[in-house]
């Protein structure tokens, strides 16, 4: 891994889910939130190291804490816990770290899963963090607070274009365009809806700014994504991998994904009487008919 896909990464694993956890303010989730370090602190160094024996028994760790959180999903979904556009996209955020884990352990180990070369294996850790659990968390957090067709489909449409991506792994390049359109789709209504908040009356300066960053910053890192699909079905000239883990990857972790958690994290603390968990009644107002 290079270090900027390691630093990423890490990002995801240390800062990024933990705080997801935190903002879904599910009670059930919150001995997995503190016990998470254990599990992220050794996979976290498996990245740095060679890989090999050690390397994979530190991913293992990881994936252990991930897998450990993938099962809140089928308990949640078996007692039919908030089965909306909204729960399902919590649903996809507490499964596809463990999408990440896997490839991690793979790589870390020096094994082709399924075939795929070790460099795209790795680019899949960042990918599932990010495209997977962060943005599916942040899109269910968007539909609770706009609760109207756009919102509804910013919570389905990510999900499913996630899911899509995934399946064209398998299939092939035409079907991952299919999966990469529908997700910027749904990310690009995320950042719409995303705007429209921070333009909302009443929303401090900080606050704003976050909001209103993370909207932009989507606007041009799944249109990177978009042609980076659209060049591997087509054949058409297309950024390198190397440049979208700079520019893609980057921008969806520090200016999408980390802006957005912050962002919510002072919507939590500062107006806790109009927001809501993830799971939880709808209270906000702001863009209910979007």
């Amino acid at each position: 891994m290079s270090v900027l896909v390691n630093v990423i990464v890490m990002l995801g694993m240390l800062v990024v889910v933990p705080a997801g956890l935190r903002l879904t303010e599910l009670r059930e989730l919150d001995r997995i939130r503190r016990l998470w370090p254990l599990f992220a602190v050794p996979g976290a160094i498996a990245l740095w190291l060679p890989r090999g024996g050690p390397a994979t028994a530190l991913a293992c760790c990881y994936a252990l804490g991930t897998v450990l959180l993938a099962l809140y999903a089928p308990r949640r979904a078996a007692r039919g816990r908030d089965l909306g556009p909204a729960g399902i996209a919590l649903l996809t955020a507490l499964v596809t770290p463990a999408v990440a884990a896997t490839a991690l352990v793979a790589e870390r180990s020096g094994h082709q899963l399924f075939g795929f070369d070790l460099g795209i294996l790795a680019l899949t850790v960042p990918h599932f963090h990010f495209a997977g659990f962060a943005a599916a968390l942040i899109a269910g957090l968007v539909c609770r607070v706009s609760d109207g067709p756009a919102g509804r489909f910013a919570a389905l449409s990510v999900p499913l274009g996630t899911l899509l991506v995934l399946a064209g792994y398998f299939i092939g390049d035409w079907a991952e365009l299919v999966g990469a359109v529908v997700l910027t789709a749904g990310m690009w209504t995320v950042g719409l809806l995303t705007w429209r908040l921070g333009h909302a009356a009443g929303r401090d300066r900080t606050t704003r700014y976050l909001l209103l960053a993370s909207a932009a910053v989507l606007v041009a890192t799944m249109l990177l994504a978009l042609s980076w699909a659209v060049g591997e079905a087509t054949g058409l000239p297309h950024p390198s991998l190397t440049w979208m883990a700079a520019t893609h990857g980057l921008g969806n972790a520090l200016g999408f994904a980390l802006c957005s958690l912050l962002a919510w994290r002072r919507l939590r603390t500062r107006t806790p009487a109009r927001t809501e968990a993830l799971a939880g009644p709808r209270t906000l107002t702001e863009g209910r008919t979007a």
